[in-house]
């Protein structure tokens, strides 16, 4: 089966795979070849992709998932591969924004410092699976 993630300005990832792993809004969810179609959207995460004896890791900023005829396709605003990730930039981007939430009564917009910390742990996530 293939798989193709894309964002506005690139496609990440094109290539054959065997497995395919990541998150929805809905909870984790796995593809083999051969499933039927199906179509999520997706939650700020982590995909996993496998080809043969390798794995891939790629943090997804949520976007929307298909799979149909052996062909999965995720359209995303952004995505990294592990390979490319800053650990160090995205260790202090995940401190600035639990640093934000922390602050008693400040005026912030929470949802949106939840948003960087849920990005940053993504980020965290794929760069640690990575190293494993």
């Amino acid at each position: 089966m293939h798989l193709k993630i894309i964002t506005h300005e690139k496609a990440v990832f094109d290539e054959d795979v065997d497995e395919i792993y990541s998150k929805g809004v809905d909870g984790e969810f796995g593809i083999l070849k051969g499933h039927i179609p199906f179509m999520t959207v997706l939650d700020i995460g982590v995909t996993k992709v496998v080809q043969g004896k390798d794995t891939k890791y790629f943090s997804t900023m949520g976007g929307v998932f298909q799979f149909k005829d052996d062909e999965g396709l995720i359209l995303t605003q952004c995505a990294e591969c592990s390979d490319d990730i800053d650990e160090v930039r995205a260790r202090k981007a995940m401190e600035r924004a639990k640093a934000r939430l922390a602050e008693l009564g400040a005026k912030i917009d929470a949802k949106r410092a939840e948003a960087a910390l849920a990005r940053a742990m993504a980020r965290l996530k794929a760069k640690m699976n990575n190293l494993n």
